[in-house]
């Protein structure tokens, strides 16, 4: 099944709410913020960013870039007021909302194409019911993952609407600056730039390798991933239990099975340990693989009782590898758990009781001794 994501931001969130309540606000720059000695903006109106003011700039910068601006502290209870509005909104579009603040969040509309004309009509109605309820303007970006969905909702800021499909998800990439790109802040755009790397699609056609002697394994990884519209992330509603899992990406593909297999068991031992660490046993494991091309695989099965043991879970994602008939050409391999039980849960089975003890006596050494301080055979180097 597609994944399909929206992600919904309310356009200049606190001074729009100004400006709704005090008709003497509308049309003018406003800034709400702190305004003490050491005051940032929170946000203003796009009155006031025509003059070059921004959120998060020191207050008194703002003020020399904006002397005729309206600058207020701002009403945050009633801010949280109209927030709760519009997420509840938000419920009657989706079952599944990730909040990213007080004015932004993910809504998860996989598996719900048949409920909608269109995901296009489907975001117009949206914003329509936000405009009429709250009188609140909002940008939508809608995509397949939750990268993309974000980057698509500020592309036409105010009032925008933005799609992302995989059909032209490259050509919507390409020009655009790196630093649409998260994790790249003036620090990785200014290493980038030095390698000449300065849009989103320079950064798709470079060397990893490269890449990766500059700016480290991890953020290459993550930085061309991201260029290339990768993001596995779930909308996670906050409280809510995900998964607990662990990945590698290999400085050079792995070329053959065994090797795979061998990954495969230190990660089912990480994971195994840290359910154990964290009271849990998960029902469903899910395998990632990835291969150099970028290309993803993700195969999951869920078991009749739930497990937090090494040997269960490698035996699963060992199975679901196999079945992939993939043995070369391998990038990255992840493993995790989800769909947990009630910590704590009791087995009634006495095989279950002995798998207890062992592993119990097996944490006591790793809390003792340290991750590594007694793992399988086959990991030993």
């Amino acid at each position: 099944m597609e994944r399909l994501v929206m992600h919904v931001d309310m356009d200049a969130f606190f001074a729009s709410v100004e400006q709704l309540d005090h008709e003497e606000y509308r049309g003018k720059p406003l800034i709400v913020g702190g305004l003490g000695g050491r005051g940032v903006v929170s946000t203003c109106s796009y009155e006031a960013r025509r003059f070059g003011v921004h959120s998060a700039m020191p207050m008194g910068r703002a003020q020399q870039l904006c002397p005729q601006g309206i600058f207020i502290e701002g009403n945050y209870p009633r801010y949280a007021a109209v927030s709760a509005q519009i997420f509840a909104i938000f419920a009657r579009y989706s079952p599944v909302i990730e909040p990213l603040s007080i004015d932004e969040a993910f809504l998860d509309l996989t598996g719900m194409e048949r409920l909608m004309e269109s995901p296009q009509q489907y975001a117009q109605a949206l914003k329509a019911e936000i405009r009429e309820q709250t009188g609140i303007v909002a940008s939508v970006g809608i995509a397949p993952n939750k990268f993309l969905a974000k980057l698509a909702s500020d592309l036409d800021k105010p009032d925008g609407l933005v799609i992302i499909t995989k059909e032209n998800m490259a050509a919507t990439l390409e020009p655009l600056s790196v630093g649409r790109i998260w994790g790249v802040g003036r620090k990785a755009a200014a290493e980038l730039s030095a390698m000449h790397v300065r849009t989103i699609g320079e950064l798709r056609r470079f060397d990893h390798a490269r890449l990766a002697a500059r700016m480290g394994e991890r953020m290459a990884s993550h930085l061309l991933a991201l260029a290339h519209g990768i993001d596995d992330r779930p909308v996670a509603p906050r409280g809510r239990a995900k998964s607990i899992g662990k990945e590698t990406t290999f400085p050079e593909d792995l070329q053959s099975a065994a090797a795979a297999e061998q990954v495969l068991l230190e990660l089912s031992e990480k994971v195994g340990w840290r359910l154990r660490k964290a009271g849990l046993k998960g029902r469903t494991i899910q395998l990632k693989l990835r291969r150099g091309d970028f290309k993803t695989y993700t195969r999951s099965r869920t078991l009749p009782d739930a497990t937090c043991y090494d040997e269960e879970i490698y035996h699963t994602v060992r199975d679901l590898f196999r079945e992939l008939r993939l043995s070369h050409g391998i990038r990255l391999l992840g493993v995790s758990a989800s769909n947990f039980d009630d910590p704590g849960s009791i087995s009634l089975f006495c095989d279950e009781e002995k798998k207890e003890n062992l592993y119990e006596a097996i944490d006591k050494i790793k809390q003792r001794f340290g991750e590594k301080g007694i793992t399988k055979a086959k990991l030993i180097k």
